[in-house]
This record gives C-alpha cells, sequence and structure tokens, in this order.
C-alpha cells in the first residue's frame, strides 16, 4: 500500500508539474525574446533620431561613436540620399547563411532615412536557458517534497493499519484484552473502537463459557454422587426386587433433576433462559431434599435433620431451590462436622431456611468474603457460593452467612405470591 501511495503520489506530482513547467517555459521563452525586441527597437529608434540630430547639425554621421557606444550591434544606416553606412561592435554580417541567430528593429527617421539594428541573441538563449534550468530546479523541488509529504502521509496511514491488523491477530490468537489505541484518524478510530468493543465482547462470552463449565462441573458433582450412590445400592440389592424399584425410581428422580439443573445452568450462561419463578410446598421440597442428601450424609457418619414451621411456600424456581440447598449442604458435608440441621420458618413476610453444622465455622479471614468466586477456606474450589448467591438474587432471594461459629448460613426466599420478572433478575 505504501508503494503505491508512493507512486500514484509521484505520478500526480509529475503530472503537476509538467502542465504547470511546460506553459511557464513557453511564457519564459516568449517574454524574454519580446523583451530583447523590444530592446533593440528602443536602440534603433533612439539611435535613428540620434543620426538625424547629427545629420542637421554638421551632415555628417559619428561612426565612431556608435561603434563605441553599440560595441555589440550591428547597426545599418541607409541615408535619404540612398548610402548605406555600417556601424557597431559586432562586425558579422547577420544576413549571412552561416551567420549566428539574432533579432533585429527598424527605426525611421523624419529626415527620410532608415536604421536598422541587429543583436546576437546568445545572451538571449543563455537567459532563456537559466530560467528554464530555474523552473526546472523548482519543479524538482516540488516533486522531491511531493514524495517526503507522500512518504510521511503513507506512513501515518500505514502504521495504524499495521497496528490494527496486529490488534486482529491478537483476538485471533484469544488475547481479548481491548487496545485502546488511537491514531487521530477517523476511519482508524472507527475500526480500532469496533475492534475493542469486540474484544471485549468476546472475552465477555470466554469469561460466560468458563463460568458456565465450572459452575456445571461443580453443580453436577454431588448429584452425580447420589446417583452412583443409588446405582450401587442397587446393585448391591440386586435380590431384593422392592428395594431395587424403590432406587431405581429415586435415580430416575435424581436424574430427571440432574438434567433440570444442566438446563437451568446452560440457560442462565447464554443468558437466554431464566426459570420461571413458582410457588413450591416447602416442606414437600425440603423433605425430598433431604431424603436424597441422607444417605451421603450417613455415608460418612453424619446425619441431616430438618425442623421448623410448616405449611410454607415461596415463588422460586424448585430446581434453583435445589440448587441453592445442595450448595449450602455440601460445604457443610465437606468443610463442617456433626449434623447438618435444616430449619425452616416465616421471618417478615419472607421464608427463611437456615442451614447450620457443628463444625469449626468459618475462619475471620474469609468470613466477609465467602461469597466471592476463588475464595474457600479449604481444598475446595470456591465457586458453590457465589453461583448459590448468583441464583438466589436472580429470582428476587438472598443468602447471607449469619454466624461464622458455628456455619449458620440463612436464605431469605420471597412469598409465595411475589412472581419475579426474568428481565429483572441480576447479570452473570
Amino acid at each position: 500500500m505504501r508503494r503505491r501511495m508512493l507512486f500514484s503520489t509521484l505520478v500526480v506530482a509529475v503530472i503537476a508539474v509538467l502542465l504547470l513547467g511546460l506553459p511557464l517555459g513557453a511564457l519564459t521563452y516568449s517574454t524574454i525574446h519580446s523583451q530583447a525586441r523590444r530592446q533593440v527597437e528602443q536602440e534603433a529608434q533612439v539611435i535613428a533620431a540620434e543620426i538625424e540630430a547629427e545629420l542637421a547639425e554638421s551632415e555628417q554621421v559619428d561612426l565612431g561613436r556608435l561603434t563605441e557606444v553599440h560595441p555589440e550591434r550591428h547597426i545599418e544606416i541607409r541615408l535619404q540620399t540612398g548610402q548605406v553606412l555600417s556601424a557597431g561592435g559586432w562586425e558579422v554580417d547577420p544576413r549571412a547563411e552561416n551567420a549566428p541567430p539574432s533579432v533585429h528593429a527598424t527605426a525611421s527617421s523624419s529626415a527620410g532615412g532608415a536604421v536598422t539594428v541587429w543583436r546576437d541573441t546568445a545572451r538571449v538563449r543563455e537567459n532563456i536557458l537559466n530560467a528554464w534550468l530555474g523552473i526546472g530546479s523548482l519543479s524538482l523541488l516540488a516533486i522531491g517534497v511531493a514524495v517526503g509529504l507522500a512518504m510521511l502521509q503513507a506512513r501515518r496511514l500505514t502504521l495504524p493499519l499495521v497496528d490494527l491488523a496486529a490488534t486482529a491477530e491478537r483476538l485471533g490468537s484469544g488475547i481479548v484484552t481491548p487496545w485502546g489505541h488511537r491514531y487521530g484518524i477517523s476511519e482508524a478510530d472507527r475500526v480500532a473502537e469496533v475492534l475493542d468493543r469486540s474484544a471485549e465482547r468476546i472475552a465477555g462470552l470466554i469469561a460466560t463459557e468458563r463460568h458456565f463449565a465450572t459452575d456445571a462441573s461443580h453443580q453436577l458433582r454431588t448429584p452425580l454422587t447420589a446417583l452412583s450412590m443409588r446405582l450401587e445400592e442397587i446393585i448391591s440389592e440386586a435380590d431384593n426386587p422392592d428395594v431395587v424399584r424403590d432406587e431405581g425410581e429415586a435415580a430416575l428422580a435424581q436424574t430427571e433433576r440432574l438434567v433440570d439443573t444442566v438446563e437451568s445452568l446452560l440457560g442462565r450462561a447464554r443468558k437466554s433462559q431464566q426459570p420461571q419463578a413458582e410457588a413450591i410446598d416447602i416442606d414437600e421440597a425440603l423433605g425430598r431434599f433431604v431424603s436424597e442428601w441422607a444417605p451421603i450424609l450417613r455415608r460418612e457418619g453424619r446425619d441431616v435433620v430438618l425442623t421448623g414451621e410448616h405449611g410454607l411456600s415461596a415463588a422460586i424456581p424448585n430446581t434453583d431451590l435445589t440448587q441453592i440447598m445442595a450448595t449450602v449442604v455440601d460445604n457443610a458435608r465437606r468443610h463442617g462436622a456433626g449434623t447438618v440441621t435444616v430449619r425452616k420458618f416465616e421471618d417478615g413476610g419472607s421464608v427463611r431456611i437456615e442451614i447450620s453444622d457443628e463444625g469449626p465455622g468459618v475462619p475471620e479471614e474469609i468470613a466477609g468474603r465467602i461469597f466471592e468466586r476463588e475464595v474457600t477456606g479449604g481444598n475446595g474450589t470456591g465457586l458453590g457460593l457465589a453461583l448459590a448467591r448468583h441464583i438466589a438474587e436472580s429470582q428476587g432471594a438472598r443468602i447471607e452467612l449469619i454466624q461464622s461459629r458455628p456455619t449458620t448460613f440463612a436464605l431469605f426466599l420471597p412469598p409465595a405470591g411475589t412472581v419475579l420478572s426474568p428481565s429483572a433478575s441480576s447479570p452473570a
């Protein structure tokens, strides 16, 4: 591109110089020749007047004085009597075939005579050549300046393109940090702004997909564990048809909830689907949840207990409530100890569910940041509680750490008459 710009600029500059220089050269040639002719005409008129005065005074022409005064001219004087006199320092006959180029002019006197003056055009040609050299030098200077400016302009235009190409290459290689470069060229700046916005969108998409992968792996780990336990129980009780049937039904229900969990996570990751809040029976939902988690905790020598008021209902998708509760109870299983207690009651118009255990509690240094991503007090991922809070807030609920020792989380659910519009949910 730079070469094309330089070549096109050079062609334009040469054409412009030719269009201006050639007429200027012709005009200079004509002007210098015209000046030389007018000068010779003036000399001829002056000489004619001087000769007329000399003839009137002494009836003789002083040819020596004319030769001395006009050393580079050839002067021919034709008197009224027909006599022809010659004077001037230029002794060459300008009318000869081998005579050098000359310019001449004739002037008549009132006495009837005529004076013709010839001048050699060597100095005229020299003046024309000098003028043409000056025009040529200025033309070359103009072309050089044009090429120099074209090089600067080409550099100014091509460097942003090179930089933008590097930015696009960075985006293609996965580096999605906005470049932020601006060049003072509106068109290039607009392209840079579009690339920066694209980088931000790509970064958002990558972050969303990464969060979905980590959140899905975290949220699916516990249901898969429960499902595998059900399948192991089926294998171990293969000779007991009643147990196999019950465990099979439980495994099937667990599989359906696993599918619901995947669809919920995928919808949130794409921000195209938000589970619709619905009025659910808290007793039934928590009873089913506790029955699924009890075998997992009993295998580790622990238990889960459900207490509190009865007849409560709240506005939240059953899948979301299950995910939030599973995250908190799994957190108690991994980092706590003893019995996990789930307590439900009504609190100021909302349904409050508390989950506590008998472990050492949450370290003070992370208690204030427990819901931030990748913040953990043990060997966990630090993702579960952050995801639980996001799910709760997306449905108008709230989850808080209300006590560090023993660890106690409180989930505040909107009453059954409250339905949150999906468009009003918190962003991911």
